[in-house]
């Protein structure tokens, strides 16, 4: 084997490497961008989740008070 054809297959696995470590390296991004949007939607699902559980408070606490005005008046 020649020096030039030893060159050219250590360039040639230098990019194969390069080429797998992209790879890994895109594939390790996108694992974390798809945890990142579970995370998200659980927060987005508790968000909501508190947002009814709010009105539902504030609607029966108004209910009560007008059940306690109207037994008042009774």
């Amino acid at each position: 084997m020649s020096e030039t054809e030893t060159e050219t297959v250590i360039e040639e696995s230098k990019r194969t490497t390069r080429t797998q470590r992209f790879a890994e390296w895109l594939m390790a991004r996108d694992e974390r961008r798809a945890e990142k949007e579970t995370s998200l939607e659980g927060l987005m699902k508790f968000n909501l989740f508190l947002s009814a559980l709010t009105l539902v408070s504030v609607a029966g606490a108004t209910a009560l008070d007008y059940a306690m005005i109207a037994w008042l008046w009774v």
